[in-house]
């Protein structure tokens, strides 16, 4: 079988620091939604920034569609806490930027096109600002709207770039609770329509449970095993209020102070 992602032994650590990966293997199918958990500083945005091909372990590898892992891929998307919007463009050319770059290198993220770049396609970024209901403000700059919109023109930035590997580093922890519920069922609606394969990275224990089919439960570093909990009924409507999810929440709680304790 292929695998989505695959990591095959990496170690990894940041220059004259402590190891934070040694011999770590892990497994991801295509179209899974992952969430990952782990006590503060134990390697959860650092294995996040590896899938991104933005760090490369010391030795081991990463493949991704069956190819190792050597620059960050075209069509992977990432979502960042702190948005990672330009502040001195409009909310329409932030959401345009990733067409903009991928006309001028090219769909392999590599080769410049031979003619002159054609600009981002309007209709595209257009369809992603009005699904995310920020149509309205998109000649605003991004200081000029609320948190809660700035992390709807990432997504959207992401989005337009029909990205088949979505990895979000805690991108709706800095927000208030009802913004925070809005974009979390975003999230599952567009998994619903379009099956992407997902990661997220997240501090919240019922945030991992709500939104990953299966949790990647990292302990201190250096970390060397992947402890998985099975958690099938996330994505559905109603989960959150169910046995099931409190189940799977009482479990990630155990895993958790489990590894602080160690």
């Amino acid at each position: 079988m292929s695998f989505k992602i695959e990591i095959r032994a990496i170690a990894f650590a940041y220059q004259e620091g402590e190891p934070v990966f040694e011999g770590f293997s892990w497994r991801a199918s295509p179209g899974e939604a992952w969430a990952i958990i782990g006590p503060s500083g134990c390697g959860k945005s650092t294995l996040l920034y590896l899938l991104a091909g933005l760090q490369f372990p010391q030795s081991g590898e990463i493949l991704v569609d069956g190819e190792p892992l050597r620059r960050p891929r075209p069509r992977t998307g990432v979502i960042l806490q702190d948005h990672g919007l330009l502040p001195w463009a409009t909310v329409y050319d932030n959401a345009s930027l990733g067409l903009r770059i991928r006309n001028f290198y090219g769909p392999d993220g590599k080769h410049a096109p031979e003619d002159e770049p054609t600009p981002a396609r309007p209709t595209e970024v257009e369809y992603w600002l009005k699904r995310l209901g920020i149509y309205e403000v998109k000649d605003h700059y991004p200081s000029q709207i609320s948190g809660g919109q700035r992390q709807r023109a990432a997504i959207a930035r992401t989005l337009v770039m029909h990205p088949d590997l979505l990895l979000m580093d805690e991108p709706f922890s800095s927000l208030d609770a009802l913004t925070r519920d809005s974009l979390q069922n975003l999230v599952l609606q567009l998994r619903r329509e379009t099956g992407i394969s997902t990661v997220l990275v997240t501090h919240s224990i019922e945030e991992a449970a709500l939104l990953g089919n299966r949790i990647l439960v990292l302990g201190n570093s250096p970390i060397r095993e992947a402890v998985i909990v099975e958690n099938p009924g996330a994505g559905a409507p109603e989960y959150r209020g169910t046995e099931e999810f409190m189940t799977v929440c009482n479990r990630l709680r155990d895993l958790l102070e489990g590894a602080s304790n160690a």
